[in-house]
C-alpha cells in the first residue's frame, strides 16, 4: 500500500501513436505539483410536466467531455525528452556522442501535429490505496521555464486533454538516478548568433513558449469528444531577464530595438570525453520590450527586461538536452 497523501502520488507518461488511444506509461517523471483534471458539459432537461417543481435527475446528460490542467516539476537530466518533443514537434532521436554513454536530443521548433501523450496519474486515498486518472490525448499548450538565485531550473507545462479515463490499470512507478538542473549551472548569452557573449549581472530568467490551438473541435459522431487540436496561430515566445545593473548591454538593446540571439544554458556534470549534461533554450532573436533601469532607493538598480523571441529568418528556436537517455 502507498502512503495515504501527495507523498503517494505518481506521474507516467509515454507517446501516443494516434491521438486518444492509450499507451501505458514507460517513463515515470518527479513533479511538484499538478492540475490535470476532467471537465465535462452537461444539460438538464426542462420540459414542463405538470406538479414537477424540480428537474428530473434521469433527464440530466453529459454532452461533452474533455480535460486540462498543468504539470509542475524541476527540469532533471533525465526523463525530460517526451514532454520537450511534445512542446516542440519535431519527432527526435537521440544521438550518441562519438562511442560514450552521452545522448544529445535536438528539439526543433515545428508544428505539433501528431505529437500527444498518456499521462496517468495515481491519486492516493488516506487509506493508501491509489486510484488510476489517465488522460488521453495530451497536448501541451505551453511550457515555462524559470531559474533564480539560489534555485532550481522549474518548467511548467500547460495541457490540453482529450478525455480522462479511469478504468486502465495503474502502472508501477520506476524511477532512474536523477539530479536538477539549477542556478549554479546556469548561464545566459547574447549576441550575433552563434557567436554570443556571456552576460554578467543575470539574477534570473524565465522563458515561455505558447503553442496556440483549435481545443474546441467537438463535432457531431465522436461521442461528445474533440477532434486532435490543431495549430491555429504563430508561436509566442515570451521572457524576461532580471538583473542588476552591471552593464548597458541590454538596456542598448531595449533603446534601439535591435535584436539579439539568446542562449540560456544549464551545464551540469561530465557525462563522457568533452560531453556534459546539458539543457539549452536557444532562440536566434530577441528583442527588449521593457524596461529600462529605473532608482527606486538606496539599493543595487535591478531592471528586469522582459522580451520578445521572434525567428531571424534562418535559424530555428530549439531546446537541446544532453544526457545518458538512449530513447525519449
Amino acid at each position: 500500500m502507498a502512503i495515504g497523501s501527495g507523498l503517494g502520488a505518481q506521474i507516467g507518461i509515454a507517446a501516443e501513436s494516434s491521438y486518444g488511444t492509450f499507451v501505458a506509461p514507460a517513463k515515470f517523471i518527479e513533479f511538484t505539483k499538478e492540475g490535470l483534471a476532467l471537465q465535462k458539459t452537461t444539460a438538464q432537461s426542462a420540459g414542463i410536466a405538470a406538479g414537477r417543481l424540480v428537474p428530473l435527475s434521469s433527464r440530466r446528460v453529459v454532452t461533452q467531455r474533455q480535460a486540462s490542467g498543468s504539470l509542475e516539476m524541476e527540469v532533471t537530466n533525465k526523463a525530460m525528452g517526451v514532454l520537450l518533443q511534445t512542446l516542440m514537434g519535431t519527432t527526435v532521436a537521440p544521438v550518441q556522442q562519438a562511442a560514450t554513454a552521452a545522448y544529445l536530443q535536438t528539439h526543433i521548433l515545428a508544428d505539433t501535429a501528431g505529437k500527444s501523450l498518456t499521462i496517468q496519474k495515481g491519486v492516493p486515498l488516506t487509506t493508501g490505496t491509489v486510484t488510476d486518472k489517465t488522460f488521453l490525448g495530451c497536448k501541451v499548450i505551453s511550457a515555462e521555464f524559470s531559474c533564480e538565485v539560489g534555485g532550481m531550473l522549474l518548467a511548467t507545462f500547460e495541457i490540453d486533454a482529450k478525455d480522462c479515463d479511469e478504468t486502465q490499470t495503474l502502472a508501477v512507478a520506476t524511477y532512474p538516478a536523477m539530479s536538477p538542473f539549477h542556478f549554479g549551472q546556469m548561464s545566459v548569452k547574447t549576441g550575433t548568433f552563434n557567436s554570443e557573449v556571456a552576460l554578467d549581472g543575470i539574477r534570473k530568467v524565465s522563458v515561455k513558449i505558447e503553442r496556440p490551438q483549435a481545443v474546441e473541435r467537438f463535432y457531431a459522431g465522436q461521442a461528445g469528444l474533440k477532434k486532435e487540436p490543431i495549430s491555429n496561430d504563430q508561436v509566442k515566445i515570451t521572457g524576461s531577464l532580471e538583473t542588476d545593473y552591471v552593464a548597458t548591454t541590454l538596456d542598448d538593446l531595449h533603446t534601439s530595438d535591435a535584436a539579439t540571439s539568446l542562449v540560456w544554458d544549464f551545464t551540469g556534470p561530465l557525462i563522457a570525453a568533452t560531453h556534459y549534461e546539458r539543457f539549452t533554450v536557444k532562440v536566434p532573436a530577441i528583442r527588449i520590450d521593457d524596461a529600462p533601469p529605473v532608482v527606486e532607493g538606496f539599493d543595487v538598480v535591478k531592471p528586469t527586461y522582459n522580451f520578445t523571441g521572434l525567428y531571424d529568418g534562418t535559424n530555428p528556436t530549439q531546446i537541446e538536452y544532453m544526457s545518458t537517455d538512449i530513447s525519449l
